[in-house]
């Protein structure tokens, strides 16, 4: 109310100014006393229910707007959805508003182009790229195994990139389907064979005879970023990972645990954000990106990944999946 009255401030000095100049003409032609003052009431009655019927009015259009705001998901819809108003200051004001939501949508358009043509790049670079490596590849099975062990780093980061690519639009990428965790597993673990042979990792892969339902391809490299992850910071003489899961809760949990490094206390609340690779974690040796794009692909396919670690002794991720046939999608 307070501001109302402020914004017709001017309109209350004029009336009041002309009311007094009113009654003073009335008192100069002879009028009595009473009869002022009785005109005097009537039209400060009039006036004040003039300036009420107003307040009503406005107050509630202010309400439907912001009704109107509040529950448009779509906000760059808002000057299509609004009515146009017929005051003039207000005219004004739905001008600039649809003036500037023509811009945005422009430029929104404009974003979105330059991002699609970014992402097929990626993605055409990281085919194409993936030719020679594995040539490569297939020449170090019969000459060098560290040369390969390096090509598969490689190939991991390309996998990533291409994935945070397509972060975005997971939706345009993905099928739910059933999986078989055991299949999907064994079948990643295969890829790293080489590689746990040469240093002398132990497995540990029990209780995966369970099915799952989400898209394997983008299971399948969150499982990698973890595995990734854990062969990173082994530290141990006798290296372990154990990969297993469970029934709780009429939810399905996948583990995989290592006897590595571990995460400090204070570090693991922040795993999951951008580009955060820990205070004693050489840089080298980490992009911040895979334990990231994790959560960020969990989130996207309605599952959820939690941490748990005890420094230099242990670190345990688990990704929890709904027991259902239907997927949510957000």
């Amino acid at each position: 109310m307070l501001k109302y009255i402020e914004e017709k401030i001017w309109l209350i000095i004029f009336y009041a100014t002309f009311l007094v100049l009113l009654s003073l003409f009335f008192a100069l032609t002879g009028a009595g006393a009473s009869l002022i003052i009785l005109f005097d009431f009537l039209l400060i009655l009039i006036f004040l229910i003039y300036i009420s019927l107003e307040y009503y009015y406005k107050k509630k259009k202010q309400r439907e707007i912001i009704k109107i705001v509040d529950e448009c998901e779509e906000k760059y819809l808002l000057p299509s959805i609004l009515k146009k108003p017929h005051t003039l200051d207000a005219e004004a004001y739905y001008y600039a508003l649809k003036t500037a939501g023509r811009a945005m949508n422009d430029k929104i358009t404009e974003v979105t182009n330059l991002y699609n043509d970014y992402e097929d790049y990626i993605e055409g670079f990281v085919h194409e790229i993936k030719t020679p490596l594995s040539a490569l590849s297939l020449y170090a099975d019969n000459n060098n195994i560290e040369i390969k062990g390096e090509i598969k780093k490689i190939d991991n980061l390309l996998e990533q990139v291409l994935f945070y690519a397509r972060s975005e639009n997971t939706e345009k990428d993905y099928f739910v389907k059933e999986i078989f965790l055991a299949d999907l597993v064994h079948s990643l673990l295969l890829e790293y064979k080489d590689y746990f042979l040469n240093k002398g990792i132990k497995l540990n892969v029990h209780n995966l005879e369970v099915n799952v339902y989400t898209d394997e391809k983008w299971l399948k490299f969150i499982l990698g970023q973890l595995l990734q992850n854990a062969l990173k910071y082994m530290n141990k003489d006798v290296k372990v990972i154990e990969i297993y899961a469970y029934n709780e809760n009429n939810k399905v949990i996948l583990c995989l645990k290592d006897n590595g490094k571990g995460i400090k206390d204070s570090e693991l609340p922040r795993i999951f954000e951008k580009g955060f690779t820990g205070l004693d974690r050489k840089k080298e040796y980490s992009t911040g990106l895979g334990l990231y794009l994790c959560k960020k692909l969990c989130d996207r396919l309605n599952l959820n990944i939690k941490a748990t670690s005890t420094y230099n002794e242990f670190t345990e991720f688990k990704i929890i999946f709904p027991k259902t046939k239907i997927f949510n999608r957000r």
